[in-house]
């Protein structure tokens, strides 16, 4: 399939600067492993509006995916504009339904890494055993298995699981972040992936587990939510400008 972009003249600059962090988190995504061939998405509703957002083609790989052939779509996945590349509807049902519910996913990222079903499928769920998992400690939504797509009643049941969590297990499939930027979702992503990596190592070992006190983990969660003196929107600001130098020096097409 061809990943040729599209004329970029009707796009505000709002929407590219969007594009350029939605096609660099799709190339993240992939230098750090977080892919399952081309399936999975990352979404990111479009500045200004409810129910536009920018999904990758359907076809191509993570790093193949470029600013301009991101496709735009509404909340039923119907396209918005005259890309040449498909989109996979069955695939963006799981984010309109966090969009739908969620005012303030303006960016929803899922993904199927190894670590992440695995853990999704342990009835424990995400231990407080490492300081990745502790940022998440209380904050985590679990969603029940009901099959590969979305069945009827499910979407109401999907947004109730993540009303009020910013991340998500889905059990034996694989995880999921919402953020109020690509940055924000990156970085919970990146996160919780890592809590799940640590976790099934630490298994792995069948050695005792040793996991914080209540009070500490709940003081770390706070640490993570900005609780403390750091401004956490700062560090979060200076992890994304990192990140997007270290595509830019690998895969500067991604803005193209």
């Amino acid at each position: 399939m061809s990943a040729s972009p599209k004329s970029t003249a009707t796009i505000s600059p709002e929407e590219w600067a969007v594009r350029t962090d939605l096609a660099a988190c799709y190339r993240l995504a992939s230098h750090f492993r977080m892919t399952d061939l081309i399936h999975t998405h990352i979404s990111a509703r479009v500045p200004g509006t409810r129910n536009e957002f920018l999904i990758n083609a359907y076809g191509l790989w993570f790093h193949e995916v470029t600013a301009s052939n991101l496709v735009k779509i509404d909340i039923d996945g119907n396209k918005l504009d005259s890309s040449e590349h498909p989109v996979n509807p069955a695939g963006f049902i799981i984010h309109a339904a966090i969009h739908e519910a969620r005012d303030d996913a303006h960016c929803v990222m899922h993904t199927h890494t190894r670590a992440g079903v695995a853990v999704s499928t342990l009835e424990c769920g995400l231990l407080p055993i490492s300081q990745f998992a502790l940022r998440f400690h209380g904050k985590v939504g679990y969603h029940d298995y009901e099959g590969a797509t979305l069945v009827p009643g499910e979407r109401e049941r999907l947004q109730q699981s993540m009303a009020e969590h910013d991340v998500l297990i889905l059990r034996n499939h694989g995880l999921i972040t919402l953020g109020d930027s690509v940055a924000e979702a990156f970085d919970r992503m990146y996160s919780l992936n890592n809590a799940c990596q640590v976790q099934v190592d630490a298994l792995q070992t069948g050695k005792p587990l040793v996991e914080p006190s209540t009070a500490v983990c709940e003081l770390t969660a706070g640490q993570y939510a900005g609780d403390g003196e750091e401004d956490m929107s700062r560090r979060r600001d200076f992890i994304w400008q990192a990140l997007l130098r270290l595509v830019e020096n690998n895969e500067p097409s991604y803005r193209s």
